[in-house]
């Protein structure tokens, strides 16, 4: 097994994308999630998209270090969006090279949302860009079964992907994981937490934005929900803390040597760029 490790934006979200592509590069991983899109009110997002200037700073530093970009979010895909308005979107995650559209179902009217999710993927695929949908336990697609009738029905080039605080939160299982094709799963993002079901709409968010845990540091069976993906899959680190705002450079390599002391427990190789990079 050989996973390649990148920083999902989220880890250290306050930071500008060519900040973050340095911290990773420190950190000695080799690629990084963007978001371009904010998810919330309160959170930012950065629109490369829009700022021509902040496209260019990103593109010097993805040059600078050697990095990636694996992944571009967030697409909320609602009961009014127009696939047609996400083009410069779709634009800039070809400029930078991504590999993948991160989307999230927040549409409950679910023919609907596959036809759409199925049309952004045409879209994206003119770009030679995939779309993965997100499942999230308090939306309409609250688990591994629903992502997959899903995805399904969007069509055959739109894929999952499992973040495993999502994972273990909805009650999936590692039998429904293994059962999904090898290509309905290019990304998946590993964290870990605390176990201590049931829990409220204001615990999964909560959790999920704020205080996720190191691999380790929590109770999720990673080690099963690991060995459940396809042996060569991409693993972004989504793991924010409140911590990691004071010191994002001491915070990430600690992640890092969490997430590769599990990965050698479970005798998977993963790329080493050395964790003095760049120091």
């Amino acid at each position: 097994m050989n996973h390649p490790l990148s920083l999902a934006h989220l880890t250290a979200l306050d930071l500008p994308p060519p900040d973050l592509i340095r911290l990773a590069a420190q950190a000695g991983l080799d690629a990084v999630g963007l978001r371009l899109i904010r998810v919330t009110e309160t959170s930012p997002g950065y629109p490369l998209m829009e700022d021509a200037r902040l496209m260019r700073a990103t593109k010097a530093a993805l040059s600078e270090t050697g990095l990636r970009v694996n992944d571009i979010e967030f697409v909320k895909i609602a009961p009014d969006t127009n696939v047609a308005s996400l083009a410069p979107f779709l634009d800039a995650g070809a400029e930078l090279g991504a590999c993948e559209i991160i989307t999230a179902p927040y549409d409950p009217d679910l023919t609907r949302l596959a036809d759409r999710l199925g049309l952004l993927s045409e879209h994206a695929a003119a770009r030679g860009l995939g779309v993965s949908l997100e499942f999230f336990p308090w939306t309409v697609v609250p688990d591994v079964l629903a992502a997959m009738t899903l995805v399904s029905k969007a069509g055959p080039e739109v894929a999952i992907l499992v973040d495993s605080l999502h994972f273990d939160r909805s009650g999936s299982t590692t039998e429904q994981l293994e059962a999904i094709p090898a290509s309905r799963l290019r990304l998946a993002h590993l964290c870990d937490a605390p176990v201590t079901p049931p829990y409220s709409l204001d615990d999964l968010l909560y959790t999920a934005r704020e205080m996720r845990l190191p691999p380790g540091e929590g109770q999720i069976d990673l080690p099963a929900f690991i060995r459940a993906l396809p042996p060569d899959i991409p693993l972004g680190l989504e793991i924010p803390m409140t911590a990691t705002r004071s010191d994002p450079h001491k915070v990430l390599k600690k992640i890092v040597a969490d997430t590769r002391a599990l990965l050698a427990g479970l005798a998977v190789s993963v790329p080493n760029f050395g964790d003095d990079q760049n120091t």
